[in-house]
């Protein structure tokens, strides 16, 4: 059975979104890396570049354009959440799956 999160906070003052999965492990996203590693078809290029097999191996390699902040946080049925972002956008759909495929870091809690 896939992990699936206990907890969900996003903490502004350090700009990072933290997931306590079923599991026990910690996962902490830096914003800007998270914002970066959008799976949505306009973020990605296009259909042809979606899925997980795409996903970024190392979050913490991707290179932010820029600072960004979470205004929303929505859960899309019972397998994903939805944020929306202080520039606007908010089509990106990140699904436990692929959350838990580019955490970077996965902490014993």
């Amino acid at each position: 059975m896939d992990p699936k999160p206990t907890n969900i906070t996003v903490d502004r003052q350090k700009a990072t979104l933290e997931i306590v999965w079923d599991d026990g492990l910690i996962s902490r996203y830096p914003l800007a890396h998270l914002r970066e590693a959008c799976p949505c078809v306009e973020c990605r290029g296009g259909h042809a570049n979606m899925g997980l097999e795409r996903a970024p191996d190392d979050l913490l390699k991707l290179v932010p354009r820029r600072s960004y902040a979470v205004t929303g946080l929505s859960a899309v049925g019972n397998y994903a959440l939805q944020p929306s972002w202080d520039d606007g956008h908010n089509t990106g759909i990140y699904t436990w799956e692929y959350l838990r495929l580019i955490s970077p870091q996965q902490l014993q809690e």
